[in-house]
């Protein structure tokens, strides 16, 4: 395929998915125009990935946007007052202030701490997807790639555990990852970034 017909179909595939990756932006930072920048930044680079070794288009955009807008979102640049006649986009109602926000945040990262030391991958991605998402186990099973009788042994198993005083080393980078998609998810609905980010931790350590 030549370059031109290459970018022609890269051009086509975003512009498919553009509404969505600017509603997910929209979502995570609350502002119009910080989302469409950010969608802007994730045109430029999906203009220079190696699109042939992409698998799923949809999920690396949907994938690449979360994170470029958790990013911003955390930058000087969010945190700065916004102008008064700056008109107000999304979201419409009022949220919880940034006291709230920061109270629920805190108490997600302490809780899967918890949960990166106490539980293996496995045990881990049957937890969250079940007690934090209500999944159905059969759900659970296909995402994991498993029986759905043992989904709900890994559950209960993971239940069990939470209980008991033994714990492990928590790996940083690992945590913040996790972090990073519980939090997307509960702020925008889009668990398949969760769901990616849990079933790929199962299969390189999980057992």
């Amino acid at each position: 395929m030549r370059a031109d017909e290459a970018l022609v179909r890269a051009g086509e595939a975003f512009t498919g998915i553009r509404p969505r990756l600017l509603k997910i932006a929209c979502r995570v930072l609350g502002d119009m125009t910080e989302a469409e920048d950010t969608v802007q930044e994730v045109w430029l680079r999906w203009q220079h990935t190696e699109r042939a070794q992409v698998r799923d288009p949809v999920a690396f955009l949907v994938t690449t946007t979360v994170r470029m807008a958790v990013n911003v979102a955390g930058s000087a640049r969010v945190r700065r007052e916004v102008p008064s006649d700056r008109p107000v986009t999304e979201p419409a109602a009022p949220g919880p202030g940034p006291a709230e926000r920061a109270e629920r945040a805190e108490a997600v990262k302490v809780a899967l701490h918890l949960l990166l030391r106490k539980l293996n991958q496995v045990e881990r991605a049957a937890f969250v997807l079940r007690e934090a998402f209500h999944y159905e186990y059969s759900e659970i099973a296909r995402i994991l790639e498993t029986t759905q009788p043992n989904s709900r042994q890994l559950v209960s198993r993971a239940r069990r555990r939470l209980r008991a005083d033994r714990s492990a080393r928590v790996n940083g980078a690992e945590h913040r990852l996790l972090l990073t998609a519980f939090l997307t998810a509960a702020q925008t609905g889009e668990v398949a970034v969760l769901e990616n980010v849990l079933a790929d931790g199962m299969r390189d350590g999980g057992s």
